[in-house]
């Protein structure tokens, strides 16, 4: 199964995204971590995105897609996998779609759902790990209140871009983009809303409450056949 995680900017997604990695098994595969692999590596996709992100510029579409169809087929990968920060437009949705076409991989979006307050509050609270990347919030999650990151200890900091009238910005523009996305899973059948104004532990609930039901109705299905 492919696990496609949609939702604003500190609705959690990456928090959920490691918790059912763990759970389930199979990898947290996001689009940023491909990025950093790639360019740290030098490999010729890596190479290639460089050339786009010195000039400011974003990584057109079909690039994108290049990096998360090799990371896809990795070995890691075959039993299933939780995509996070991708796709962000219809036709990374379209590309992704063939992918699991082909591979005979079902699909499950979890659109997690947060008020704009909500999250604006939420973002404001966000810290990160220079070192390994996590992301920690003191509103949601102790573990990174004592200014420290618990896997690697190095002392967390705050991204610019999560003052709220930059967030505010963002959740505009997330919004804008991410309505069509929402649209085309729905049409598809695959999308299941998640309340995420609620604790970690309800929304992890929710999330794994989702992936059991579609589980169960693709053995039905496949029993049927």
């Amino acid at each position: 199964m492919a696990i496609i995680l949609l939702g604003p900017p500190g609705a959690g997604k990456g928090t959920q995204a490691r918790r059912m990695s763990e759970f389930l098994k199979c990898p947290h595969v996001s689009t940023g971590d491909i990025l950093r692999e790639a360019l740290r590596n030098e490999t010729e996709l890596g190479k290639k995105a460089k050339a786009f992100m010195e000039f400011g510029s974003l990584v057109p579409d079909d690039l994108v897609n290049a990096f998360v169809a090799e990371r896809l087929g990795r070995k890691d990968c075959r039993r299933g996998f939780i995509l996070d920060g991708y796709p962000r437009t219809i036709f990374q949705a379209e590309f992704l779609q063939s992918l699991c076409a082909r591979d005979n991989t079902s699909v499950l979006t979890l659109g997690i759902e947060v008020r704009d307050a909500v999250l604006i509050k939420r973002l404001s609270s966000r810290w990160m790990c220079p070192r390994c990347g996590r992301i920690f919030n003191t509103s949601l999650d102790s573990s990174g209140t004592g200014g420290r990151c618990n896997a690697c200890d190095a002392a967390l900091v705050q991204r610019k871009d999560d003052a709220p009238e930059v967030v505010s910005e963002r959740l505009q523009v997330y919004h804008a983009a991410t309505k069509p996305l929402v649209r085309y899973y729905q049409e598809l059948g695959t999308y299941v809303a998640i309340d995420g104004d609620r604790p970690v532990n309800e929304v992890y609930d929710a999330v794994l409450g989702a992936v059991k039901s579609r589980t169960d109705k693709n053995y039905a299905q496949r029993g049927r056949n």
